[in-house]
């Protein structure tokens, strides 16, 4: 495999930071899913922690390094779960957190920072205000600025989870994993590109944001004007160049999916798994559902990467129709 700019040996380091709260997340077969999606189907739960996110495994590589030798304040611009995770770690190591997200954001999640003792600042607009908001605040205050994706930590912090899959020797051929600003897609696909090469990463994003899609069929940074998607946590506009170059070295496909199948893949978690997810989180299940003939006869493990629901939307989501039949 061509250089990423992550490193295997940095990675398995990283698992030496984090909090053991973070690791080891469930991964098993979920057999009642099979029958209604025609095909194997393991789930790797990254929801059973203290943020009910991924984005922990990350924060915490920064916090730890920041406790250590740099500057005790940091910022960042979030939806919200990285928010809420970089709170919990600052927090632990008694460093002071600002996160800057959307006045648009969920409810529940912006309740949740604020919780965890960070302070919060609202913008008007999307997420990528919110960004242009954390750097500014970050040059005139003279912090760290935390930027999902682009810093290194938080991909290796969530490559950690690509250790998890592969260690063993995987029994599945197949991994779809969510795909936002990039730093699931560009850490998981990494180990698993260096450790199991002959499984196929797919990334999945919604129709509705499709920035870093278009940018990987095109091989170039491709921006949209706007985003509409009930997925907060991958709605983007503005892919980051560097972590363009990672994902053109580690996903094997990056496919788009329709807003009434990623409600249809939260509808089946529910009901078959008995998991309560955000969008981002059954966006693989959403891309078996539309491509039924692909998988057929594969095993496959979707990452379920975040759990945060604003409980009224989620209603609105999931009551709509009964569970998807075959």
């Amino acid at each position: 495999m061509q250089e990423t700019r992550l490193d295997t040996a940095r990675i398995r380091a990283a698992r030496r930071v984090i909090d053991p709260i973070f690791l080891d997340t469930p991964l098993y077969r979920c057999e009642a899913l099979e029958p209604h999606l025609g095909c194997a189907v393991s789930v790797k739960l990254e929801t059973a922690n203290p943020v009910r996110s991924f984005k922990a495994r990350g924060t915490e590589v920064i916090a730890s390094r920041l406790a250590d030798h740099g500057p005790r304040a940091v910022v960042c611009a979030s939806a919200g779960n990285l928010g809420q995770a970089l709170a919990w770690s600052g927090r632990g190591r008694d460093l002071d957190v600002t996160v800057v997200a959307s006045r648009f954001a969920t409810v529940a999640k912006l309740d949740r920072i604020r919780a965890l003792g960070a302070r919060l600042e609202l913008v008007d607009g999307d997420h990528e205000p919110a960004r242009e908001r954390a750097a500014a605040i970050a040059r005139y205050d003279g912090i760290r600025l935390v930027e999902d994706s682009l810093d290194i930590e938080t991909c290796e912090g969530a490559a950690t989870i690509g250790l998890e899959l592969v260690d063993p020797v995987p029994e599945f051929d197949t991994v779809l994993i969510a795909l936002g600003g990039g730093a699931l897609a560009t850490g998981v696909g990494h180990v698993v590109k260096a450790l199991a090469p002959e499984v196929e990463v797919i990334c999945v994003q919604p129709l509705g944001a499709p920035a870093l899609t278009l940018s990987w069929r095109g091989r170039r940074v491709v921006t949209t004007d706007s985003t509409d998607t009930i997925a907060d946590g991958v709605a983007g506009r503005r892919p980051i160049p560097a972590v363009l170059d990672d994902l053109l070295l580690v996903a094997d496909d990056a496919v788009l999916v329709q807003e009434a199948s990623i409600t249809a893949g939260m509808r089946m978690l529910l009901h078959h798994a008995g998991l309560v997810v955000e969008p981002s989180a059954a966006l693989g299940i959403a891309a078996i559902l539309e491509d039924r003939d692909r998988f057929a006869g594969r095993h496959v493990v979707t990452i379920v990467c975040g759990s945060n629901v604003d409980v009224d939307a989620y209603h609105r989501w999931v009551g709509a129709a009964p569970a998807h039949r075959p």
